[in-house]
């Protein structure tokens, strides 16, 4: 399955950033805090961030995290530092915190939707962190996800990772966010770490949770987007084609507007 993006990556970067700084200004906020997660998404995110010249705060919010998702993010973190005077970086460990709340909360026989409730309060513990820090110190809290997370399969938590101030790279398909990672310079290991939301404190991939791969995702969004339908395909691009729809409609409530009950008033 081939993928169609003509993105000329320094021109697009410039855009990003452009953006970044103009609304931070107009805003009137001293920069952005970023969640690292010691993915490729988060060191992107954090890098353009960083070259707007405003104040950078990446913080590292472990729950329970894989040993190679910490060091990937710290190897990341350190190389931004010396790169960029205006990066600083802060560790709030939420173990105890998301330990705490469970204890607080009642039990279910049903282990799949607790993991997944639990998985999803993992992420929104993190925005609460963010937000907290975005206060004390006048930030805005940057957005890390894709345009193929965002707006074709919906794959993020719902006032978790999704609860942002503002999304840099949400018009960039993850390939493109690739790109853009290497024209950047972000350390080999993220770029050749398989994508996973590390949400679940297992080694699950995006893939595994989804059942294809983000070039699949890519081809079924650009498809989609060509007017295309499930008769359109047999074989293993029906079966991709199928599966973006069915998290594409099963996730319109993360990306539509909230609904509000409009009165007819006299």
């Amino acid at each position: 399955m081939s993928k169609k993006s003509t993105l000329a990556v320094e021109n697009a970067t410039t855009q990003i950033v452009t953006w970044l700084k103009t609304y931070a200004e107009n805003a009137k906020v001293n920069g952005f805090v970023v969640g690292i997660s010691g993915g490729i998404d988060s060191a992107v995110t954090s890098t353009l961030c960083a070259l707007t010249g405003l104040k950078v705060l990446c913080l590292e919010m472990p729950i329970h995290q894989a040993h190679s998702h910490v060091t990937r993010g710290r190897e990341h973190i350190d190389q931004l530092k010396k790169r960029f005077p205006n990066v600083s970086s802060i560790e709030a460990d939420l173990t105890s915190v998301f330990e705490d709340f469970k204890k607080q909360v009642p039990e279910t026989n049903d282990n799949h939707t607790a993991h997944l409730a639990l998985a999803n309060t993992r992420s929104r513990l993190r925005m609460t962190t963010l937000y907290y820090f975005a206060g004390i110190h006048g930030l805005l809290v940057a957005g890390t996800g894709n345009k193929v997370e965002d707006f074709g399969v919906g794959f993020f938590t719902k006032y978790g990772d999704g609860g942002v101030d503002l999304s840099p790279i949400a018009d960039l398909m993850k390939s493109e966010v690739y790109a853009i990672g290497i024209y950047l310079n972000v350390p080999e290991a993220i770029l050749k770490a398989a994508p996973t939301d590390g949400l679940f404190g297992d080694d699950r991939t995006d893939e595994d949770q989804i059942g294809a791969s983000y070039d699949e995702l890519e081809w079924a969004m650009f498809r989609e987007e060509e007017g295309k339908s499930v008769a359109d395909f047999s074989g293993r691009e029906k079966e991709v084609f199928e599966i973006y729809k069915r998290f594409n409609n099963t996730n319109q409530h993360k990306m539509n507007a909230i609904p509000v009950c409009l009165l007819h008033r006299n």
